[in-house]
């Protein structure tokens, strides 16, 4: 909670000034304080001098550098204000820079010189007040209790400054942290967009040369196929175009403030239309078999298995020369297994068929290793490429096995 003392203006004030100018001043006032006994003395008390004024002033002047040196002002301090006690001319009522040094040695000095020199000032004061000859027992008791309490004062000071720091730096490492978390976040984001826009891009530029090779063959020959041809390129640039409005709408910041509605991801119940198309837009006998009994995914594992698929097949037709491809869906208690296979040539040369290490290889281990599953690419039992990926049904906290 803010401050709602009245001082909180000036101590706040006091906190942004030149630390030298408030010594200064600190200085000038113990200073002003100590003349006053002498400028205006109490009836009974010896007369003003100069070599009395001389102690005194030795008293306050020291605390102007009471930070940059605190024990040796407090050393100076607590060797003149004996002497300005026992000189008689006239001692002391308060020791003014006696407790501005104990205050400040409190505060700043090292534990070893705050210990000595307290116990020091309560000896010597003890010691000072016995040899007065009218010194009262009440004088000891305040003397030694304005000790202890400027003592007090500045170990509370000392404390709840090294609580603002405490917390400062626990604050600097909160914003260290969050800035951390934020930078991975968008590097997770970024990378993930990345990986749909090489998806959609790939199987819709796949598919869409496929066909333009294709169409002017039989254009003149077979113009009904010629048409299906263009058909099928409009069809995959128009669905190209769809999903990367949906994926580039992240990136607006007045589409993300104002919650636009988008389509949802593709999941596993737009397989059988994707391997549809595949078939029919670049003449590959493509089929989708599933066995076992079905189980809910977490939506991210929903897109991934589509992604994945979508990109194996893209593989298949960029790469593979194959005539037939399957997508088989094996469903198990706690995970279900994508296994993509076709008849082309398979890894015969790196860099040239499907297991070259491409990004899209890449990609799908990613995404993969993203849901907690796990990703072998190869080639298959009977030539050919292989796909198998295995994706936990709930989301693990490790890539899951692959058997």
């Amino acid at each position: 909670m803010p401050d709602r003392s009245p001082l909180a203006p000036v101590v706040a004030r006091l906190r942004t000034t030149n630390p030298y100018a408030v010594d200064v001043a600190v200085a000038a006032l113990a200073l002003f304080a100590v003349s006053l006994q002498w400028l205006f003395p109490d009836e009974g008390d010896d007369p003003l001098s100069w070599r009395g004024w001389l102690l005194g002033a030795a008293t306050a002047v020291p605390l102007v550098w009471r930070r940059a040196a605190p024990f040796a002002t407090a050393c100076a301090v607590s060797t003149a204000t004996p002497a300005q006690a026992l000189y008689h001319a006239p001692p002391p009522d308060l020791m003014y820079g006696g407790f501005v040094v104990l205050y400040t040695l409190a505060a700043l000095a090292r534990p070893w010189q705050r210990r000595v020199m307290l116990a020091g000032w309560l000896i010597g004061v003890a010691t000072t007040i016995s040899h007065r000859e009218d010194a009262e027992p009440f004088e000891y008791a305040f003397q030694l209790l304005s000790i202890v309490c400027a003592y007090a004062f500045g170990s509370l000071s000392r404390s709840r400054r090294a609580y603002t720091a405490e917390l400062e730096d626990r604050a600097r490492r909160l914003e260290r942290e969050r800035a951390a978390d934020t930078a991975r976040a968008t590097a997770r984001e970024r990378a993930r967009i990345a990986r749909d826009m090489h998806d959609i891009l790939a199987h819709a530029v796949s598919l869409m040369v496929v066909q333009a090779e294709a169409g002017p063959v039989v254009v003149r020959s077979d113009p009904a196929r010629a048409e299906a041809a263009f058909d099928a390129i409009a069809t995959a640039g128009r669905d190209a175009m769809t999903q990367l409005r949906r994926i580039l709408g992240v990136l607006k910041e007045e589409e993300r403030e104002a919650g636009p509605r988008r389509l949802p991801q593709p999941g596993l119940a737009a397989l059988p239309v994707l391997v549809r198309l595949v078939g029919e837009s670049t003449g590959l006998r493509a089929e989708l078999r599933t066995s076992g009994e079905p189980r809910p995914l977490p939506p991210d594992t929903e897109v991934a298995a589509y992604r994945i698929v979508q990109e194996a097949l893209t593989n298949t037709v960029k790469h593979a020369y194959a005539s037939c491809a399957a997508v088989a869906l094996d469903w198990a208690e706690d995970a279900v297994t994508l296994t993509v296979t076709d008849d082309g040539r398979g890894p015969s040369a790196p860099g040239d068929a499907p297991g070259g290490g491409g990004h899209g290889l890449i990609g799908i281990r990613e995404r993969a290793a993203a849901c907690g599953g796990g990703a072998v690419t190869g080639g298959g039992p009977d030539g050919g490429f292989r796909v198998v990926v295995r994706l936990p049904v709930v989301a693990a906290g490790r890539p899951a096995a692959l058997g």
